[in-house]
């Protein structure tokens, strides 16, 4: 059998591009462990993130590549990922020990379902192999911890910082593990600054690879907080369709661009409403103008995700729909989304500048 040619097989890799970063495989330094044995070739594809949506394609094209070499009589290939951080070093804004991208799911006002959103967010990283974390930073109605069953919980201490509470693999933090359930939230500015910096810089977050922070709704003192605080890869802002809420979804948008962070794209919640018997579609607030929007403001589209009873059942008994229905339309919806914004953040990392849009 006539000996294949190492540097054969990587030029027919070069033909696999990775859709989102738009270079080849080998040129990214995606290929390792290549050995070449008696016409058969094995290497491992090491993308940016286990939430990669296009990883399956990837490892069939470079199969079908490989196979095409003259000589090669076998391909194994093995898929991994290592989540690279988009996060750069900035003077005044340090990074968060212990996290590599932090990313802001926001709306632009309240009632759009940005918490459950965040909540599936956070629970669909971790479950296609991610370490995620989620810090509550809606300090004056934090329902994460509701969402999550973790109602009763005390955040721990090492002794000199925060220890997050664990559920379902994700780490969290929360305001609303240290008030009553009923006790009012009243605090001036400056204490708001001062909470939020002790929840980015003393708490002990293990090895993350995306913390999500669920920000307040609207455009108020928190996100000033986050920008000053801390580098942000991007954020997430979450609509549904009706005119009332793309038109806050908008001012949400520009204001984080004002910030210079980042918008990874816009999310339209309760898109559509399913009947369990009949399977009919109805347009309960519209549909689709959140792509629109998304397209007229030249930001990306995440993803639709549909009005489903068990999503607001598993927020209100800490039992979210990811975790409870794994295979459910809306569970998977919510899979894809995490993916795209997944994606977003892997094509950041690729980026020492990162390209903002004109705010107009």
């Amino acid at each position: 059998m006539a000996s294949v040619d190492r540097d054969a097989v990587l030029n027919a890799l070069r033909v696999v591009v990775d859709p989102d970063i738009r270079k080849d495989i080998v040129s990214l330094g995606f290929v390792k462990d290549l050995t070449i044995a008696d016409g058969r070739a094995s290497f491992t594809i090491e993308l940016t993130t286990p939430a990669c949506p296009v990883k399956d394609q990837m490892r069939d094209q470079a199969v079908a590549a490989v196979r095409a070499v003259p000589g090669v009589s076998d391909v194994k290939v093995q898929l991994t990922a290592k989540v690279r951080s988009a996060i750069f070093a900035e003077a005044g804004r340090p990074p968060i020990a212990g996290v590599k991208n932090v990313i802001a799911v926001g709306a632009g006002k309240g009632g759009v379902g940005k918490t459950t959103v965040s909540v599936n967010l956070a629970l669909a990283l971790a479950r296609c192999g991610s370490r995620v974390g989620i810090l509550d930073g809606d300090m004056y109605g934090p329902n994460v911890p509701i969402m999550l069953g973790l109602n009763n919980t005390q955040m721990g201490t090492d002794g000199q910082r925060i220890v997050p509470a664990e559920k379902y693999g994700i780490q969290v933090v929360s305001i609303g593990f240290l008030t009553n359930d009923d006790a009012p939230i009243i605090w001036r500015g400056p204490m708001l600054h001062q909470a939020i910096q002790q929840f980015f810089r003393e708490v002990a977050w293990k090895d993350l690879d995306y913390l999500i922070i669920d920000m307040p709704p609207g455009t108020g003192d928190v996100a000033l907080s986050l920008s000053q605080t801390v580098p942000v890869v991007g954020s997430v802002v979450v609509t549904t369709p009706q005119q009332v809420s793309l038109a806050d979804s908008r001012r949400a948008v520009r204001m984080y661009q004002k910030l210079n962070i980042r918008p990874l794209g816009l999310i339209e919640n309760m898109s559509h409403f399913a009947c369990p018997q009949c399977g009919h579609e109805s347009d309960i607030f519209g549909r689709g103008a959140g792509e629109v929007l998304a397209h007229d403001m030249a930001i990306p589209f995440l993803g639709r995700l549909p009005i489903y009873e068990p999503v607001r059942i598993g927020g209100d008994t800490g039992r979210p729909i990811v975790v409870t229905e794994p295979q459910s339309p809306v569970a998977q919806a919510f899979r894809s989304v995490a993916e795209q914004a997944a994606a977003q953040v892997s094509i950041a990392s690729f980026s020492r500048t990162i390209p903002l849009t004109p705010v107009r």
